[in-house]
């Protein structure tokens, strides 16, 4: 099996509250933009147009199957939301970008990732393999979707970084939930840790 390195750098507003983590990102030949959540029959960017802009389409470039990457991270930066994925290096055990089908070889380091987020208060995972990771990760049980675990990890610095891990309903459409329902799941979220 062939073992794949993460291809993208994380994103890091330095004024970030919350960090939102995936697993890993679908094969290159299914990303419709250089950037998280590529595929564009992912809900991601969808779901974060209901929030912020009251239309699932106003982050959707939908004659060019592609998003709309430069107002993502421009409305990233302005809200305070990083994005990495749990997956560092990863075997896919299927050739698709099912969680179910990944192998994690190598996670995010989670302390060095918080010590360069200075002001996060939570980590929100989009699927269950992605909080499972944080779960192992901080010793933690696995929250409900939708629910938060307050949690604590040591960072590099000695300090102790104390955040809270919500685990929210999966982007991708094979997740069985109506997108105006995973919307009022993320809404929530984010109005918890004052992004919305």
């Amino acid at each position: 099996m062939l073992v794949e390195t993460h291809p993208l750098e994380p994103f890091f507003p330095k004024n970030a509250k919350l960090l939102m983590c995936g697993t890993f990102p679908p094969k290159q030949n299914r990303w419709s933009m250089n950037f998280y959540y590529p595929n564009f029959i992912n809900d991601m960017w969808r779901i974060f147009g209901i929030i912020y802009f009251g239309s699932k389409d106003a982050l959707v470039e939908a004659e060019q199957k592609t998003f709309k990457v430069d107002k993502i991270k421009e409305l990233l930066m302005e809200k305070g939301i990083a994005l990495s994925d749990t997956g560092k290096e990863v075997f896919r055990m299927k050739d698709n970008a099912s969680d179910k089908w990944l192998q994690i070889d190598k996670t995010i380091d989670l302390a060095s990732s918080l010590e360069d987020l200075p002001d996060c208060i939570a980590v929100a995972t989009t699927g269950e393999k992605a909080a499972g990771v944080i779960a192992s990760l901080t010793g933690t049980a696995l929250p409900k979707v939708g629910e938060f675990i307050e949690c604590s990890i040591g960072l590099p610095d000695g300090n102790i970084r104390y955040f809270r891990h919500w685990r929210m309903p999966s982007s991708s459409r094979a997740y069985p939930m109506k997108l105006e329902n995973k919307a009022e799941f993320y809404r929530k979220m984010l109005s918890d840790t004052g992004l919305v």
